[in-house]
């Protein structure tokens, strides 16, 4: 079952009322090192939490929790979020504690904000050597456990051109444990309206397809 099935309580209440009382739902905001802007998109978790909050029963901690893959306590988050347009570098140590924590029932979600993409396949690469990140197809859960997205990852800003995609890696029960968004930036739809001024249905589209993330982390 995994370390963190017990978090899936939180989404039940969307169908079984009583359980609203459940521990509220946490995200980690992973401190990484290598010299890459971990803390980019300030405002982001705490806007797709107050979304959570508000278009479904989990009841979600208000803020993103900062954390770092060495500190006790990560196996109290069942949620770890990562973001950045620089460097990321893991040590040996932390490599191998993301692995367990992913395999015994953590979630993991990587948004490329432009820039990342090198380092972070290098590392994931390190921390799952015998896993590959494959690209999910449309017809995916995580494209329809919530809101329908047919056509996968909605796009969001325009970087290097061509279309979003959406990568995973998953376990031996054929869960994914790891979703990484490449080329749509969600994180920066996630963000107050008057920092990148998106239009309202691009942060609409992010915030639904985040939504689809959580729903099913704490699912599946």
């Amino acid at each position: 079952m995994g370390m963190f099935r017990c978090a899936a309580v939180a989404l039940l209440a969307l169908w079984v009322p009583h359980l609203a009382s459940a521990e509220p739902f946490a995200i980690g905001k992973l401190k990484y090192g290598g010299g890459g802007d971990w803390y980019s998109n300030p405002s982001s978790l705490r806007n797709l939490l107050a979304e959570v909050n508000k278009r479904t029963s989990i009841k979600a901690e208000p803020e993103e929790r900062i954390v770092t893959l060495m500190d006790d306590g990560l196996a109290d988050i069942p949620f770890l979020f990562i973001t950045g347009h620089g460097n990321i570098r893991f040590t040996d140590e932390e490599a191998r504690r993301l692995r367990e924590y992913l395999l015994n029932g953590g979630f993991l979600l990587v948004d490329d904000n432009f820039g990342i993409d090198p380092s972070f396949r290098r590392e994931v690469k390190r921390v799952f050597p015998n896993r590959p990140l494959e690209e999910l197809p449309f017809s995916h859960p995580i494209y329809h456990c919530f809101y329908e997205f047919p056509k996968g990852l909605p796009k969001i800003h325009e970087h290097a051109g061509g279309p979003p995609h959406g990568y995973g890696i998953r376990d031996d029960a054929g869960r994914v444990v790891l979703f990484y968004s490449f080329n749509t930036d969600l994180s920066d739809g996630w963000e107050s309206p008057e920092v990148h001024k998106d239009p309202p249905e691009a942060r609409e589209a992010a915030l639904k397809m985040g939504t689809n993330i959580v729903v099913y982390a704490l699912t599946h």
